[in-house]
């Protein structure tokens, strides 16, 4: 038998590393290719890991809760009917991915893009990351990498800068130094300790990577939805008893939002360091909370979409959610985000961007209160709806013409012009 490896697979756009909730097999399992072998969570979904090769699993090289990046090794597997004389050994292997580790890339592109647990380890140490050697595509440093400057001590290295040119003006930089790493709470008597783990851990690094690459700027319209909530409540009895599933509000606001998001692309977009990516497909991600956990799958296509078709899928993939059912197809794709804050009962939010995505928009309750109209108080019911954009790429004439636009698409929904259908 050859020994071959198994790999970190790519689990959807933008996912550059995932975390090991279990494995499905131990070593000296027999396994055919395609039989699921591990379950492992990213930022996005949970998914099923599938053997590349039928054969026996030799060894389990990553271990269950450990967080490793796209393409990196899992586990050894003994492949069926190939002879070893063609494949390198185990060993071989082993010395193989250790020259390729030590080894450092031409491309350094991917120099500087740092994932959330690269950060964590390196600011918990008082690591330089400009000083690391990264041996991930485009020269990224790993996990690994950063292990492997600790293990060898460099970093007691870079913390003994500022002691040895501490000054008069060095003082104050040296001081900075010893602050980190910050120490931790303690516990009291009747406190419970919750571990962070699974989806938990996943929105914690995904929250931590945009607010520290995106520089966020935000911005709020009010919006008079009245003939929309006359519109929607004298219908959505009957249409639920004719379609099955119920016709939300958020179902007006997500085409309002994909059909606003036609007239200025702009906001479609992402930011891919020496370039802005203008999509051209229209996928809007929704947030979907279980529990502890939030989910973000997409509605494809929502400009192609009537209202009913985007309300089913708000609730086809709002039950996957519940029932543990998402696939990472569902997850993959979004452009751009749309957050039902007001499910929640909140009227004024500041969402986080879904990175890489441009911006989101936090759509919150619809409150009834008095409005003056033509001088004269009239009873209304008003919408906040909260923008956060991504400073790089946007800037505050565009969204605020886009925010605009959407604010009066909404008003002018009413059941002359608009069918559901």
């Amino acid at each position: 038998m050859a020994t071959e490896k198994i790999n970190m697979p790519q689990l959807g756009e933008s996912v550059t590393e995932g975390t090991i909730n279990s494995w499905l097999v131990s070593a000296g399992d027999k396994v055919t290719k395609y039989d699921p072998i591990a379950e492992v969570m990213t930022d996005k979904v949970n998914a099923e890991v599938p053997s590349s090769f039928t054969g026996v699993i030799k060894e389990l090289v990553a271990q269950e809760g450990e967080t490793i990046a796209v393409g990196e090794l899992m586990c050894h597997i003994d492949v069926e009917g190939e002879s070893s004389e063609a494949k390198p050994s185990s060993d071989d292997s082993e010395k193989e991915n250790t020259v390729e580790e030590e080894s450092t890339p031409k491309d350094q592109s991917m120099k500087k893009r740092y994932s959330p647990a690269v950060l964590r380890m390196a600011q918990e140490n008082d690591l330089d990351l400009t000083q690391v050697n990264g041996t991930g595509s485009g020269g990224r440093i790993t996990r690994k990498d950063v292990e492997k400057v600790i293990e060898t001590g460099q970093t007691t290295q870079v913390k003994a800068q500022p002691e040895e040119s501490k000054g008069a003006s060095g003082e104050e930089q040296s001081t900075t130094r010893k602050e980190t790493p910050k120490a931790q709470p303690t516990t009291q008597s009747g406190d419970i300790e919750i571990p962070v783990t699974g989806v938990r851990k996943a929105i914690a690094q995904n929250m931590v990577r945009s607010t520290q690459e995106i520089p966020h700027a935000w911005m709020t319209v009010e919006s008079d939805v009245t003939n929309l909530v006359n519109y929607r409540n004298k219908i959505k009895n009957k249409f639920k008893e004719q379609e099955g599933f119920s016709l939300t509000f958020f179902a007006f606001f997500v085409k309002a939002v994909a059909q606003a998001l036609k007239e200025f692309p702009q906001l479609n977009s992402m930011w891919a360091e020496d370039k802005i990516i203008q999509r051209k497909d229209i996928n809007l991600s929704i947030a979907v909370a279980k529990d502890q956990e939030l989910f973000v799958p997409v509605i494809k296509g929502a400009d192609e979409k009537s209202i009913k078709g985007i309300a089913k899928d708000i609730n086809d993939l709002a039950m996957k959610a519940r029932s543990g059912s998402l696939t990472s197809a569902d997850m993959q794709g979004g452009t751009f985000t749309v957050n039902n804050t007001g499910s929640f009962g909140s009227i004024h939010s500041m969402g986080v961007i879904n990175h890489p995505q441009a911006a989101i928009l936090q759509i919150e309750s619809i409150v009834k209160r008095p409005v003056i109209i033509n001088d004269m108080f009239a009873a209304r019911d008003m919408v906040n709806l909260s923008l956060s954009l991504d400073h790089r790429i946007l800037d505050g004439l565009v969204c605020g013409k886009f925010l605009a636009r959407v604010k009066e698409i909404l008003e002018n929904i009413n059941e002359d012009n608009t069918n559901v259908y």
